[in-house]
């Protein structure tokens, strides 16, 4: 498989190898052996993992590679941007990937969370000059980039590299109209640029699966046999251009139930559209910390990311649920101040123009993630 994707050859599920269940701390590999077997089973192929995703692409060598012929799976992984330097020079990366994941190629290769800032460090650390070395010498089937930017920043890279085989893309229903993420606007530009897309949070990190949401009743209400999780699901395969709609499975009976969703996969209809659209309501109406993101609280005496923990806290308020937030929560504290470090100063909300609890909410988010 080279050069343009032959996307039929793909199932439109897709496994994140992200969120794995663990026993102990160590992967549970009877339940994922088991998970794996059941998603190839189905007609599954696309596995999805990264270089920086603890354990993912050893997870994967044992699970598949090791338990299943090479052409019955693709593999996707990716490159870090931010870690490129002398003494990590992007081959070695690649390598190490490959090394973890038992296999020669790549089926899919991307340059990892790309915006308009990464785009300019990946181009000036040569890493698309690199992918395409490697494509060149069969190790990468495909090459393409996984975006967390602004919509205008995503035709800018895709303009700027024709290149780009395909993309992934943050996309679901709640995100689809939003006005700071516009997946709309993200798929309508990689239609535009006629690449296809790879949908990544169809259900927003779990959250639009959470059993104590504000939308559950609405939505079970509406089909009783139906998940929440399917609602999210064929919301986002229905689009034209996704050809892999990525779900991060961490139990059995998720990968079960992904899979009779896309058994006989059927687009929504228009009262299940309309019922979709009642939910976004509700949970845009629900009670949250109005932040603007003005930034005016960023000088924080002991460095807490203030706006992102925030933003953590609402999607928790909103969704009534803490369900993959303690990776977000980690990551936002990663080399900042931790939430319970907050000495209570008041600094950020002498700032802040919106006159907004802080103190409280980073308190909150603290017990959150004690």
């Amino acid at each position: 498989m080279t050069g343009t994707v032959n996307t039929e050859k793909i199932g439109k599920l897709g496994f994140g190898y992200m969120r794995l269940p663990r026993i102990n701390g160590e992967f549970d590999y009877k339940q994922i052996n088991k998970m794996a077997d059941d998603f190839l089973a189905s007609g599954g192929t696309y596995f999805d993992a990264a270089y920086v995703y603890e354990g993912a692409e050893i997870a994967f060598r044992e699970s598949v590679v090791k338990r299943h012929p090479r052409d019955s799976y693709t593999i996707a992984t990716k490159l870090p941007i931010g870690m490129i330097s002398d003494d990590m020079p992007a081959e070695k990366i690649f390598n190490t990937s490959l090394e973890r994941l038992g296999v020669d190629y790549v089926d899919f290769y991307l340059l990892h969370g790309i915006n308009s800032a990464g785009n300019t460090q990946a181009e000036e650390k040569g890493a698309w000059k690199f992918a395409a070395d490697m494509k060149a010498q069969g190790k990468i089937r495909h090459v393409g980039f996984s975006f967390h930017g602004y919509c205008e920043d995503l035709d800018d890279i895709l303009t700027k590299h024709p290149e780009t085989e395909f993309v992934m893309l943050q996309i679901n229903y709640f995100d689809w109209d939003r006005e700071k993420m516009n997946a709309r606007r993200l798929h309508e530009i990689g239609l535009k640029h006629n690449v296809p897309m790879v949908a990544m949070e169809p259900l927003f990190g779990g959250k639009l699966t959470s059993e104590d949401s504000p939308i559950a009743d609405l939505l079970k209400n509406a089909n009783k046999n139906a998940s929440l999780a399917s609602w999210a699901l064929r919301f986002v395969a229905q689009l034209e251009g996704v050809f892999v709609t990525l779900s991060g499975m961490s139990t059995h009976e998720q990968v079960t139930d992904n899979i009779n969703t896309f058994k006989d996969l059927q687009p929504l209809s228009a009262d299940e559209m309309s019922t979709i659209d009642a939910a976004v309501k509700i949970l845009r109406e629900s009670p949250r910390v109005e932040c603007t993101a003005c930034d005016y609280c960023k000088d924080c005496p002991v460095n807490i990311n203030i706006i992102g923990l925030i933003n953590l806290y609402n999607d928790h308020k909103i969704h009534k649920t803490t369900t993959n937030l303690a990776g977000s929560y980690n990551f936002l504290t990663n080399n900042r101040g931790k939430a319970h470090e907050c000495t209570a100063c008041g600094v950020c909300e002498t700032a802040c123009p919106q006159d907004l609890p802080i103190i409280d909410t980073i308190a909150k988010v603290a017990k959150l993630f004690a």
